[in-house]
């Protein structure tokens, strides 16, 4: 990984780690949306949402466009694919280690003294 990439999936883990931004982003699955639409099920004023919506547009996670007076804020799922790719490469190599491990068990435990693989061939 590059460190340019590190950088913007760090900056993408980051925006991902607040509750509030994640409410946004689940918002947004449904369709774009205003800030001031973002923030009526909120419990924040539309300046606290404007802040979240500056982390998440930052981060890649969001658009805004201009229609008309509006600036409506667009999910953009392919910066969670950075995330997802990121996740299952690093879960694989656990799953994989984790493997490792219980094979090393299998045999630690046929070497022991009483075992069924020594019980069996006496």
């Amino acid at each position: 990984m590059t460190a340019a990439a590190a950088d913007e999936l760090s900056e993408t883990l980051a925006a991902l780690a607040d509750p509030t931004r994640r409410a946004i982003l689940t918002r947004l699955t449904l369709g774009d949306a205003t800030v001031n639409q973002l923030a009526e099920p909120l419990p924040l004023t539309q300046q606290a949402v404007s802040k979240h919506v500056k982390v998440l547009e930052k981060a890649g996670l969001i658009s805004r466009s201009r229609v008309a007076q509006a600036r409506p804020c667009r999910l953009e799922p392919a910066r969670l694919d950075i995330v997802a790719d990121w996740v299952e490469r690093h879960r694989q190599v656990w799953h994989d280690r984790y493997d490792r491990l219980d094979r090393h068990l299998a045999e630690l435990a046929d070497d022991q003294p009483g075992s069924e693989s020594e019980a069996g061939a006496s």
